[in-house]
């Protein structure tokens, strides 16, 4: 078995969550590559031998791997699907921060879900994917122009709400006046969406989700549609520019610029451990049955 360990950041919760993985990678023999910067910092902080062959962006990665690992929340998570891009490896989320909807597998279950991976008791759920192109053309939007929770048009250098002219499939549907409008995927549904008053929708659904951020029009309510529906926006607003994000990455777009927005022809394989379902993460994060009342 061959995989990939990607991570962002180093904490002191992070060390015995290192001495776990790496002892059970070597004890198992398996095969480990390194993302180059993570495995600087790990060095640096004495938590590995500088003996790791390494990678360094996406192109070093090919059908030679099992699976990639990404150690931290579920931001590092997010940038995994970055350097993994349209491979098709699947990743497996540790997390080293608080509970999270992608990196699911906890500190105290690293040996145990580490081995059903190793004799492949696991599932793949597969991810949408969105990407996002401009008229006239934006170099920063060029390659990396997908994201997996969610692509957001946002007010930029101003505190007046912006109009957000938006048409499915070529018919107008409304011109948000808002502060924003977020395109979510079912992943994202759970992240900024939800915390703008969006449904929650399961990873397996064939839906996105329309949430707009603090809407003057009051009647403009998060609408779930298709996830073969092709979005354009037309963004005006008092300032020069806004913002537009893809999961944490954004790009400053000049007004009257033409977004299009739509499903990418691959998904990103999310690897899925029995014991630790979207479901079972859903009811921990939300903390749903804790109200005794019930």
């Amino acid at each position: 078995m061959k995989v990939a360990v990607f991570g962002q950041f180093y904490q002191n919760t992070t060390s015995p969550i290192i001495e776990r993985l790496f002892s059970f990678l070597k004890e198992h023999g398996i095969e480990t590559v390194m993302e180059e910067k993570f495995s600087a910092i790990l060095v640096e902080n004495g938590l590995i031998q500088d003996t790791y062959p390494k990678f360094s962006s996406h192109k070093d990665l090919d059908k030679s791997f099992d699976m990639l690992i990404s150690v931290g929340g579920d931001g590092t998570f997010l940038r995994a699907a970055t350097v993994v891009r349209n491979s098709g490896i699947p990743i497996l989320g540790i997390n080293a921060g608080r509970l999270g909807f992608l990196a699911t597998v906890q500190q105290n279950n690293i040996e145990t879900f580490m081995q059903l991976v190793l004799e492949k008791k696991y599932t793949i759920s597969k991810r949408t994917l969105l990407s996002v192109s401009c008229s006239p053309k934006v170099d920063s939007l060029s390659e990396l122009n997908f994201a997996m929770n969610e692509i957001t048009v946002s007010r930029k250098d101003t505190t007046s709400m912006i109009t957000i002219e938006t048409y499915l499939n070529g018919e107008y549907l409304n011109s948000y006046w808002a502060d924003g409008l977020i395109i979510s995927t079912p992943t994202g549904s759970t992240g900024y969406s939800m915390s703008c008053g969006g449904p929650i929708l399961t990873p397996d659904v064939h839906s996105l989700v329309l949430t707009p951020i603090a809407p003057h029009n009051l009647n403009a309510r998060p609408l779930v549609i298709p996830d073969n529906t092709t979005i354009k926006l037309k963004v005006t607003g008092r300032e020069e520019n806004y913002l537009v994000s893809l999961d944490s990455r954004t790009a400053s777009i000049k007004n009257e610029a033409i977004l299009t927005i739509k499903k990418t022809p691959y998904k990103i394989n999310m690897v899925e451990i029995p014991e630790e379902t979207f479901l079972k993460t859903l009811r921990n994060k939300l903390l749903w049955g804790e109200d005794k009342r019930n």
